[in-house]
């Protein structure tokens, strides 16, 4: 089995499992590489892939054009979750990124606020790619994980399958970083010591009130067997609403590594967070440990 392994986020339904393992694989041997690790190979790093268990919703035609979120395609969880990342990204980029309070378009027959959200969140560093994309799609996948048990299951299984014996380090992005997190705190007889989370969202209330187990007096469990947890973003990543963990998890006898580093302009994008030196670094140590 592998002695590190790397849970993706949202938004890879479409690649294959060796696509998935190939290229997540390669960004962390460049990171390693920088911080003097060169004796490892592909096949010591796992990637489970999970993205197929959205495909069925995701495969539906969108209705209409690129522009059209309408009232009726967000639920009341989705809505919240957007409206704290149009907030903080408006914050870390004030001069791009209008807040939630401006005024703008309200074309019918897409709801004005919905809208402007999309519109303002195209304006924002993130991955590359619209708004309207990680509304559409990438957020409802987040829902389907917290919300769904069959699915929720089903990509814990993904995970179970990959951790082996000589597994040490856990690496998670985005909503990855949630279900390393919730997979950890199942399975304390795991001999993982080392969690790495990237662009973790586990500080966003919206997604910190739903995990499992359940946090008691605004503090989740710690992660099982975990001793040592790091924590990286970029200050510019809206998802990683919350950038700091500790006061969230800490508990009497560990506390959390928080990291802030840059990816440049793709700010969440999980291939600069596995090359970035630091994550590397945080890797590294739990390979000794």
């Amino acid at each position: 089995m592998a002695a590190i392994v790397v849970v993706h986020g949202v938004g890879r339904q479409y690649l294959s499992a060796g696509d998935n393992h190939e290229v997540l694989s390669q960004a962390v041997l460049t990171g390693l590489e920088t911080a003097g690790v060169t004796w490892l190979r592909p096949d010591d790093i796992a990637a489970p892939h999970y993205g197929h268990w959205f495909l069925p919703r995701d495969a539906e035609p969108a209705k209409g054009a690129e522009a059209g979120l309408t009232h009726g395609d967000l639920d009341p969880w989705e809505a919240e979750v957007l409206r704290l990342y149009w907030a903080e990204a408006a914050r870390l980029d004030p001069d791009r990124v209008p807040p939630p309070d401006a005024p703008g378009d309200t074309k019918a027959p897409v709801h004005p606020y919905l809208q402007f959200l999309g519109y303002a969140l195209n304006r924002a560093p993130f991955m590359g790619r619209g708004g309207m994309g990680f509304l559409r799609g990438d957020l409802r996948q987040a829902r389907l994980y917290l919300r769904e048990r069959a699915v929720h299951r089903c990509v814990q299984q993904e995970i179970e399958g990959a951790i082996g014996d000589d597994t040490r380090v856990l690496v998670g992005h985005s909503l990855g970083s949630v279900i390393a997190y919730e997979a950890l705190c199942a399975h304390p007889e795991w001999p993982v010591r080392t969690l790495v989370t990237i662009g973790s969202p586990l500080g966003v209330p919206t997604f910190f009130q739903q995990l499992v187990p359940k946090p008691k007096d605004g503090r989740g469990a710690w992660p099982g067997s975990v001793t040592h947890w790091s924590n990286l973003c970029d200050k510019h990543d809206f998802v990683a609403l919350r950038k700091r963990l500790g006061d969230l998890f800490d508990d009497a006898t560990r506390s959390i590594d928080d990291v802030s580093i840059d990816n440049g302009w793709k700010v969440h994008a999980i291939e600069r967070h596995l090359a970035n030196r630091h994550t590397a670094v945080a890797i590294a140590a739990g390979l000794t440990r």
